[in-house]
């Protein structure tokens, strides 16, 4: 999947951006269901949510650009 960019709200706490609470593609708004893991690299921190629509995604903070991107997107297997 290419990386698409997204509008995130994030809860900020003392380290700033420190998780996702929704985010925005197109003009369709999820809402995070479930903070699965996050992981932290160089310049960048990583986030696995499930959203209200039983997604699973993996949102990328780039903390030197202040961006956020969609890097994956996997359907529930129903």
């Amino acid at each position: 999947m290419a990386r698409i960019p997204v509008k995130v709200n994030s809860y900020s706490g003392y380290k700033g951006e420190e998780r996702p609470v929704s985010f925005t593609i197109g003009d369709r708004t999820f809402q995070v269901v479930d903070l699965i893991d996050s992981w932290y690299g160089e310049g960048h921190d990583y986030f696995k949510v499930s959203a209200d629509d039983r997604c699973v995604y993996i949102l990328r903070y780039d903390r030197d650009m202040d961006e956020w991107e969609l890097t994956m997107m996997e359907s529930p297997a129903d």
